[in-house]
């Protein structure tokens, strides 16, 4: 498990201000029975509808939800706590036939989380358990992708063989298999928190983690269809290079990735990152938390088919209160939208992004109720 070479390069890129773009809430949560504090992001049918998941609310564990494009939110699931799950904290998967698969953070028989299926008719079925200790991994605090076949896969933050996390998959049985436990150290990523799995065409997976590496501060790894971890970039922090990624890496066509740090860089207020299939990363923008710019991305990035980004970050732009941004091919970042509170405060989950150019997400905080809101950013 060899690290490959790198050289951070730290790119200095002009920054926008946010241009006239049009903001429109679509719901603004209560924290009561219809859900509260969405951590993630957003998932979209065919029709336009969203769904997702909030940590608070319905009978106090936390909601799946849906938001027709019209702005109508629906409740799907209520948890209950205990042996259903409590405090979902990552995103959704949704099969085109309307099941959804989810994760908790707790509850469950061992109260270390779950991975669920929700069917259409909102009936949930708990898939797997995790058990904690050094067998199986606790807490997945990311979301699953699902293959072909209907296997799925995501991490845990803490629990397997050293304590530090895991990478696991759930057959269409049901049965779990760790496909990795993270050793920490030099040569491993460890905790891997907020994020969830990246899946190429060959069946290898890429990921990220909040600390291990050479200097601690998180790392870029692939995990390979036989199993073998190779950690492709480790974050040296400081100000030429990011530390504690979250999100979920993006590839492009020609196999480079991206994301984002969530400190560090030139003002420790984070970074986004290209890391090259040669193992080169180059720093493509470092936040600096002023009224024209973001700070503190924690959501990865998304990528557009014009090679253009698109993420959220929790700080930055002229009220502190998060910002949407764009980078484009070019190195210029330009802020789509500053939350000011009423609309939105703290937007933790990144980005969903439709056909059109449409731009949709959650707000941990802020709204009619401060508990969160549902949000569409127009080009």
């Amino acid at each position: 498990m060899l690290a490959l070479a790198v050289v951070p390069v730290l790119a200095v890129v002009p920054t926008q201000p946010a241009q006239a773009q049009t903001f429109t809430l679509l719901h603004s949560f209560t924290g009561g029975k219809d859900g509260g504090y969405p951590y993630a992001g957003l998932v979209r049918d065919a029709a336009g509808n969203l769904y997702g998941t909030a940590e608070y609310g319905g009978a106090g564990y936390g909601v799946v939800f849906k938001v027709s494009s019209s702005g109508t939110e629906t409740v799907l699931h209520t948890f209950a706590g205990g042996k259903d799950g409590k405090y979902p904290f990552a995103g959704l998967v949704r099969e085109p036939n309307g099941t959804i698969f989810g994760t908790t953070a707790y509850g469950g028989s061992s109260g270390a989380g779950i991975v669920f299926e929700l069917s259409k008719s909102g009936k949930e079925t708990v898939l797997h358990t995790f058990a904690g200790g050094t067998a199986d991994g606790c807490n997945p605090y990311g979301g699953l992708i699902r293959d072909a076949a209907g296997n799925l896969y995501g991490t845990t933050e803490f629990c397997g063989a050293s304590g530090y996390g895991t990478v696991f998959k759930i057959d269409t049985t049901g049965t779990e298999t760790l496909l990795h436990s993270f050793a920490g150290g030099a040569s491993d990523g460890a905790y891997p928190l907020w994020t969830s799995l990246l899946r190429d065409k060959k069946g290898d997976f890429y990921g990220v983690t909040d600390e291990g590496g050479t200097s601690g501060e998180g790392v870029v790894y692939m995990l390979s269809s036989s199993g073998t971890l190779t950690v492709l970039h480790a974050f040296a922090g400081g100000t030429a290079d990011g530390c504690n990624p979250f999100g979920t890496p993006a590839m492009d066509n020609a196999g480079n990735l991206y994301g984002s740090a969530e400190l560090c860089g030139s003002r420790n207020k984070g970074i986004v990152w290209e890391l090259s299939t040669a193992g080169t990363e180059t720093v493509l923008h470092s936040f600096i938390g002023r009224s024209t710019d973001g700070a503190y991305p924690g959501s990865g990035v998304i990528l557009d088919a014009q090679g253009n980004l698109y993420g959220d970050t929790e700080g930055g732009d002229a009220f502190g209160l998060g910002a949407v941004y764009e980078l484009n091919q070019n190195g210029t970042l330009t802020l789509l939208h500053g939350f000011n509170g009423p609309d939105g405060d703290t937007p933790f989950g990144g980005v969903t992004l439709d056909g059109t150019g449409n731009l949709y997400g959650t707000s941990f905080a802020g709204g009619v109720q401060g508990s969160g809101t549902v949000w569409k950013v127009t080009p």
